[in-house]
C-alpha cells in the first residue's frame, strides 16, 4: 500500500493531509476528518483501513500545518475557533475536498467523507455547505446545527451515535433530526445503546469526559459505514 503526506493551501495557510492508496487504478475518494486532537495516528490508521477496502483515503488537516493537540486543554483550544466560525470550518473542509479530487486514481463521481467526534461535525457541515458528494458519515459526531446552503443538502447522511454520549444530549439529537428533515435531506441515524462518546477509539476511557470504547459499537458502526458505501457507490 502506498501512503504519502501531501500539502495543500487555504487562505495562505498550509494544511498537511495523509493519503493511503488502494491497489486498484481508479477508486472512490473518502475524506477522513479527525477528532479535536488533530490529524493524528488514529485517522491515519483509518485511511489505511479504507485503502484496504478499495478507496483512496485522505485524512484531512483542519488546523493547519499538521497541528496535533497533546492535552485536553490544547485540543479544546484548537477546535473551539472552528466550532464558533462554521463558515471558516466549511471553507477548510471544502478546500481539502478540492485537493482530494485532484489525487491520482480518484473517481471524481464517487466521493464520501467520514468524521470522528469533531470530525463528525466537519463532514456534516460539508454536507450542509451544499457540496455535491455521494455521502457523509459521522462517528460519534457533534450534532449542533448550522446554516444550510440555499441549494440544500446534496449528499446522503449517516450518523452513528452513542445513546449515552454526554456531549450530544437527546435535545441535540432531536434538533438535528428536525434540521435534516426540514432540509429534505436523505438521512439516517443509528443510536447504539449503552454507548458513550468516542466509542470507536480503543484508548478512550475517561469517565469524567464521558468517553468509552465499545468493541461492539465500533464493529457495528464500521459495518454500517461499509453498507452505506455499498449503497452510495453502486
Amino acid at each position: 500500500m502506498k501512503t504519502e503526506e501531501i500539502t495543500y493551501q487555504y487562505e495562505d495557510k498550509d494544511y498537511l493531509g495523509f493519503v493511503a492508496y488502494p491497489e486498484k487504478e481508479i477508486a472512490p475518494l473518502v475524506l477522513i476528518a479527525h477528532t479535536w486532537a488533530g490529524r493524528d495516528p488514529f485517522v491515519e490508521e483509518k485511511a489505511k483501513q479504507l485503502a484496504e477496502l478499495g478507496y483512496v483515503a485522505m485524512a484531512v488537516d483542519m488546523y493547519g500545518n499538521g497541528k496535533v493537540g497533546l492535552t485536553t486543554e490544547e485540543n479544546q483550544s484548537l477546535m473551539t475557533p472552528l466550532v464558533e466560525n462554521r463558515d471558516q470550518l466549511k471553507g477548510i473542509i471544502n478546500a481539502a475536498l478540492t485537493n482530494g479530487k485532484s489525487l491520482k486514481g480518484v473517481d471524481i463521481n464517487n466521493i464520501a467523507a467520514i468524521g470522528y467526534c469533531f470530525g463528525g461535525l466537519v463532514v456534516l457541515d460539508l454536507a450542509r455547505s451544499g457540496t455535491e458528494l455521494n455521502g457523509v458519515v459521522s462517528f460519534h459526531g457533534l450534532l449542533m446545527g448550522s446554516d444550510i446552503a440555499e441549494t440544500g443538502i446534496k449528499s446522503k447522511v449517516l450518523v452513528l451515535h452513542g445513546e449515552r454520549d454526554p456531549m450530544v444530549p437527546l435535545e441535540m439529537v432531536d434538533e438535528f433530526q428536525k434540521e435534516m428533515t426540514e432540509a429534505k435531506a436523505d438521512w439516517q441515524l443509528h443510536s447504539y445503546g449503552n454507548t458513550y462518546h468516542a466509542f470507536t477509539n480503543p484508548d478512550a476511557n475517561d469517565p469524567s469526559l464521558g468517553t468509552q470504547f465499545s468493541e461492539d459499537s465500533n464493529k457495528r458502526s464500521w459495518q454500517s459505514m461499509k453498507n452505506f458505501f455499498d449503497e452510495i457507490f453502486s
